[in-house]
This record gives structure tokens, C-alpha cells and sequence, in this order.
């Protein structure tokens, strides 16, 4: 009989001891924390979305980072394949808009209870409170573990499922890239990823809390138009947040060189330029008595007036006729590009994700093992991938979770 241990008790680490265990293996499944799937209780504001309904081509569309290494693992394990185990395991789910996952109840907890129970079923040994300090290698093998206490566990495989190192209070402190270095594999340089967004500009904290929906954003350096979406945000004390900053800011880290990297902000996406210029100049007519600042009520929150005043460089003071095409066209321009200079991202402690992590060339696609390291294996987020909200990540981590445990249970 194989013994496999696994290390890390994420979805990602769940889901290859399961598969290793019912394929006959020994299995042995070592978590630091005080529970399983820790993190799954933050995911989705703690209703857990377990994965994303979208097609094949929708799932692909939403991975940013090597996507092409998943294509075989995903014909082998997508996201049907994970709702059906988790209903099956009595973990009813529901599918809500943008094709998000949850469990019907609302609580995380149920997916972890589920996964408890298939684990229980297929006879893994959990250990929880156990930190791995080293893997134990020998003629370019895995052949064992060396815990924090001393102790030395010894095995035919290994599968690292450490995550990466965002929200580091869930457990998540690069164990794994440090596990990687002592196997000789190549780790990619790791930053927060559906994250906060930093500005150089100071006029978001004037507006802070104030959300933004059904508007367009474009993430651009130079020319170039490294994001571009439509959706919510949210203005805060050190810049922007929200659904919409979260998604262009993995788009962030792709940049070229150190150019200044703009958003920029569409206020009216319904409207083209043409349309919206229309517009102002009904509006302007209709307010032909007021001044610049008291003419803009059905166009923007009360609150955002002063900033767009301020921005548009006309005088607040003066009067609507006063204003000729050439300002009216300019500041119809300004309200379809609101810019802001991004000055950064904020920490990994308030992002979702890590983006970078072990060099997905030295990882066999099909079955998760280190290519030069007979019994090594890596699932979830410690590897170079990630992809957008809604589930997209859960997905990558059942995913390679799931390939991994098989093929250690059989190689």
C-alpha cells in the first residue's frame, strides 16, 4: 500500500487525500492550524464560493496566470465534477449571478463538513496542530517528512498544498515555496493579487465609502490597456476597492518596466461619448440659470460633484451659459476617463490571493509532480497560477488538488 502525505489541509489539500485514499492509499494529512480548510471560512464573505458554473471556455477566460498548464487537469477534474462530490457528500449547493457557487445554507462550515466526512469515509489520518520544517529527499526522491517536534514521517509521496501567502492569519506563510527551494525547484517572485488598489491622487479619502456601481474601468500603461471591466467599486482613505479594483489589480503585476500604470474611470459606460455630450447640453439648458457647481445633480453622487468640479478645471462659479462646446466636450471626455495613477497594491494581508509560485514548467500538467523529483507533487496556490473572483481560484485549487492525489496514489 502507498503512503501518501499530504501537506496542508486546504480545499486543495481535502480534496488529494481523499482522492489518494480512495484509490487505496495510506493517507496522512498534516495541517498547522487547529481546523481544516481554514481559509474557506473568509472565501466569499464566509458563505464559501466553492467554484464558478461557467463553461470550459468561461473557466479559461478568467485565469490570468498559465492558464495552459490547467487544460489537461480540468478535462480531468472541473467544476460539475466538484458540485456533484459536495451534493453528494450533503453539501447542497446554489448558483447565483456571475455564475458564483455557494452552499445553499450561506455557511462555509458546510463545505468543510462535507469534506470531513468524504475524508472520514476513505479513512485519511488527519493530524491537526503538526508543522512540516522539512521534506526529506534522497536520490532525487521524496522520501519523507521532518515535523516541527522532531518527528520524521516517511512516505512514497508527498503533496504540498501550503497555499500561497495571502491572509497569513488563515496559516498561509509561503511554508511551501520554502519546500520547493529545499527540493531545487524554481519559485516566481509572489505579490498580493484581488487586492486594494493605492493612488497617488488623495481625493478618494474626500469620498471615502462612497460605491460606485455599473461602471467601466480601464487598468493602462502608456497605450496599452492591461485591464479592462464593468462592475462596482468603491473609493477608500488610501484609494479604490471593490469587485472591479480587485480584478484589474491581478492585471497590475503584468506590467512592463516601471511606466506610470493610469485607471481610468467610466462614469456614464451606457453612453458613448457622443451620446453622453448630447446630454450634458440638455442638462446644461435645463439648468441655464445656475451656476457650474449646482448643475450636475442628476449626473453624479452628491458627494462625488466637488471632485468632478475640481477635475474638470472649469470655474464652479460660473454660470451654465458661459460654459462654451469646447469645456462641455472636454468635461464629457473627463466623465468617460476619471483618472488615477496607481502608486501600488496594498499588503498580502488584505489580499485574496498570492500571484507567483512554484515554476509551473517544472510541474507535469497531468499529474502535478515535479518533473526531476519522483513522489513530489504541488496543488493550489503555491503554484504559479490564479484567476479572477468567483470561484475561479476554489476551482484551480480542487482541481490540481484532486489530479495530484490521484496520480500519487498510483505512480
Amino acid at each position: 500500500m502507498k503512503k501518501v502525505i499530504v501537506i496542508g489541509g486546504g480545499p486543495a489539500g481535502m480534496l488529494a487525500a481523499y482522492r489518494a485514499a480512495q484509490l487505496g492509499a495510506q493517507v496522512i494529512l498534516l495541517e498547522k492550524n487547529e481546523k481544516l480548510g481554514k481559509k474557506l471560512f473568509i472565501t466569499g464573505k464566509g458563505r464559501c464560493n466553492v467554484c464558478n458554473a461557467a463553461d470550459r471556455e468561461g473557466f479559461f477566460q478568467n485565469v490570468v496566470s498559465n492558464p495552459k498548464f490547467l487544460y489537461s487537469a480540468y478535462s480531468r477534474w472541473d467544476n460539475r465534477a466538484i458540485m456533484e462530490l459536495l451534493e453528494k457528500a450533503g453539501c447542497p449547493l446554489k448558483v447565483e449571478r456571475g455564475d458564483r457557487v455557494f452552499p445553499t445554507s450561506d455557511h462555509a462550515y458546510d463545505v468543510t463538513d462535507a469534506m470531513k466526512r468524504l475524508l472520514s469515509k476513505v479513512g485519511v489520518q488527519v493530524k491537526l496542530h503538526t508543522q512540516v520544517k522539512e521534506i526529506l529527499m534522497g536520490d532525487g526522491a521524496f522520501r519523507g517528512v521532518l515535523l516541527e517536534n522532531g518527528t520524521q514521517l516517511m512516505g512514497d509521496a508527498c503533496i504540498v498544498c501550503t497555499g500561497g501567502v495571502s491572509y497569513p492569519s488563515t496559516g498561509s506563510t509561503g511554508d511551501g515555496y520554502q519546500f520547493a527551494g529545499q527540493a531545487g525547484l524554481k519559485v516566481s517572485e509572489r505579490h498580493p493579487a484581488l487586492v486594494p488598489l493605492e493612488t497617488e491622487e488623495n481625493w478618494p479619502e474626500e469620498v471615502m465609502g462612497l460605491s460606485l456601481k455599473n461602471v467601466g474601468l480601464k487598468m493602462v500603461q502608456g497605450k496599452k490597456i492591461l485591464y479592462e471591466g464593468f462592475g462596482e467599486m468603491m473609493f477608500t482613505h488610501f484609494g479604490v476597492t471593490g469587485p472591479l479594483v480587485l480584478s484589474a489589480s491581478s492585471y497590475y503585476w503584468k506590467k512592463k518596466k516601471e511606466d506610470p500604470v493610469k485607471l481610468l474611470i467610466d462614469l456614464k459606460p451606457a453612453l458613448s461619448l457622443e451620446q453622453l455630450e448630447q446630454r450634458l447640453q440638455r442638462d446644461f439648458e435645463e439648468h441655464r440659470a445656475k451656476q457650474f457647481k449646482n448643475a450636475l445633480g442628476g449626473l453624479f453622487p452628491s458627494n462625488l460633484i466637488p471632485i468632478m468640479v475640481r477635475l474638470s478645471g472649469i470655474d464652479p462659479e460660473k454660470k451654465i451659459p458661459e460654459i462654451g462646446k469646447q469645456q462641455r466636450m472636454a468635461f464629457a471626455q473627463l466623465i468617460k476617463n476619471v483618472p488615477l495613477q496607481v502608486r501600488g497594491t496594498r499588503g498580502f494581508e488584505e489580499a485574496i490571493i498570492t500571484q507567483g509560485g512554484v515554476c509551473t514548467k517544472q510541474i507535469d500538467p497531468a499529474t502535478m509532480r515535479a518533473k526531476e523529483i519522483a513522489g513530489l507533487f504541488f496543488a493550489g496556490e503555491v503554484l504559479d497560477l490564479d484567476a479572477m473572483t468567483g470561484g475561479f481560484n476554489l476551482q484551480i485549487a480542487w482541481t490540481t488538488g484532486y489530479v495530484a492525489g490521484e496520480n500519487a496514489a498510483l505512480l
